[in-house]
């Protein structure tokens, strides 16, 4: 397995706890870039199979009674993430991108975020997890994605992320999710695509989401 060099492993773990605000300053010796044949690895496994010039993985959870009962701290009640794959007309690389939306558990209203995940996961050497890093523009922090063994669930980690009110991206809207006692990791379900429709705005993005 190919190492880089030092400066080059600190700088991506610098640069990847810059982006989404989730890794702390204990982590940043243990992460490193992933090579091509790895991240290629880890979207086919995000996305089902090799990746198209488009591709789509939505994941889903609403939590019960049962399990908020047993997490009388945890903010949230739904969560939504989609994650979109688009293959770059010029690098030719993959990127992705991710939109995440939810609601809280005491507050009314559909809560929403979205930001871009570049073209590489980042692996962090403790346990050789494989993780996706996804930030909001302008340090408005953001979530890093995993999958389970299995593949039909992903782990979602978070510190802080900016989030709007009913898709509402003005500053009078914007509001932060912060990570609580019960709030910092949640294991979302694979679903049908059409299952975050609700997130796309776009009519022909939408359009292309239920074909796939």
């Amino acid at each position: 397995m190919k190492l880089f060099p030092i400066a080059a492993l600190t700088f991506a773990a610098l640069a990847f706890a810059a982006l989404t605000g989730v890794a702390h300053a204990d982590e940043a010796d243990k992460v490193r870039e992933t090579t091509k044949a790895e991240a290629d690895a880890f979207n086919a496994r995000l996305h089902a199979g090799t990746p198209g010039d488009k591709s789509y993985a939505c994941f889903v959870r609403r939590y019960d009674a049962e399990h908020l009962a047993r997490h009388p701290k945890q903010k949230v009640a739904s969560m939504k993430l989609l994650i979109s794959a688009e293959t770059d007309k010029e690098d030719k690389q993959l990127h992705n991108s991710f939109r995440l939306g939810f609601r809280y558990r005491h507050r009314s209203g559909d809560f929403d975020s979205s930001g871009s995940c570049g073209s590489h996961a980042v692996l962090l050497s403790q346990g050789d997890e494989v993780r996706l890093g996804c930030g909001v523009d302008c340090e408005g922090g953001g979530i890093e994605v995993a999958l389970s063994k299995d593949n039909k669930s992903a782990i979602v980690r978070l510190e802080r992320i900016r989030v709007w009110q009913n898709n509402k991206p003005d500053d009078d809207a914007e509001q932060s999710l912060v990570a609580g006692a019960d709030d910092k990791i949640f294991r979302l379900d694979r679903t049908d695509n059409s299952e975050c429709a609700s997130l796309v705005t776009d009519r022909k993005e939408l359009a292309a989401l239920r074909h796939k």
